[in-house]
């Protein structure tokens, strides 16, 4: 594998032939999204979501390799071809008055804020917060902590000010968008874990080691609420043919 060489070469200055490769644990993918059904439609109505940003559930728990290309290649067909047809069958609805404005809004604020911290001081500490709060090993006291520390660092966000006011391919711009998507998804990880107080998958509590299907087999939804925190339900499994088993080795 050069490519994996070089990149010990150049990021670690470890040559692989020579020496082991250090490794640690890191979070590499999400397998949550927006939820969907099998065609890609979400709870709006007319909105769909495909590949890895929708979540029709084919990962559960714990993802596999190569789940990713049924969710991109499998239900992303299935979501356009239903698309498709919806927009074939559906007359041209009026659009909201204004549809621009919160994203404007959201725009504004961040180019008008007043905070001297940078983009990168903020996402430093969101990503030590969740490795050291709701990482591998998780439980009530660290979660706790976790939320408080969340809600710092959304409010240290929301002062935050981008010295670039360009209107065209303004990176840092998009880069300051993607940390408040971050901090959202943060903020429903933490939340989601709190509540469900079994372990399942890559979720492991260590005050409630033991899987509780009797309570806990159910996707946990989290929309926003009028005071912008996540608000959870849960929903059932649908199984089909293949029960849950234990994961042994």
């Amino acid at each position: 594998l050069p490519q994996i060489r070089e990149l010990c070469c150049g990021f670690e200055g470890v040559d692989p032939l020579e020496e082991p490769i250090p490794i640690k644990p890191t979070a590499h993918y999400s397998m949550g999204g927006i939820s969907t059904d099998i065609n890609g439609l979400t709870p709006i109505e007319g909105v769909y979501a495909a590949g890895e940003s929708g979540c029709v559930s084919v990962h559960g728990a714990n993802r596999l390799g190569g789940n990713s290309l049924l969710d991109i290649l499998v239900f992303g067909r299935r979501a356009g071809n239903h698309a498709t047809e919806y927009a074939r069958q559906t007359d041209i609805q009026p659009m909201l008055q204004n549809p621009l404005a919160p994203a404007e809004t959201c725009i504004k604020a961040l180019m008008d804020g007043e905070s001297s911290e940078t983009i990168a001081d903020i996402r430093r500490d969101l990503g030590n917060l969740m490795a050291k709060k709701a990482g591998i090993y998780r439980n009530a006291a660290d979660l706790t902590e976790g939320q408080a520390g969340l809600a710092e660092l959304k409010a240290r966000y929301k002062r935050l000010k981008i010295k670039d006011k360009s209107q065209a391919f303004n990176t840092e711009l998009t880069t300051a968008l993607e940390l408040g998507n971050l901090l959202d998804l943060a903020e429903i990880v933490v939340e989601g874990a709190l509540v469900r107080q079994e372990s399942r998958g890559s979720h492991y509590r260590e005050d409630f080691p033991q899987r509780n299907d009797k309570d806990w087999l159910v996707h946990t939804v989290a929309t926003r609420g009028r005071d912008e925190r996540p608000v959870l339900h849960f929903e059932p499994v649908k199984i089909t043919q293949f029960q849950p088993e234990a994961r042994t080795y």
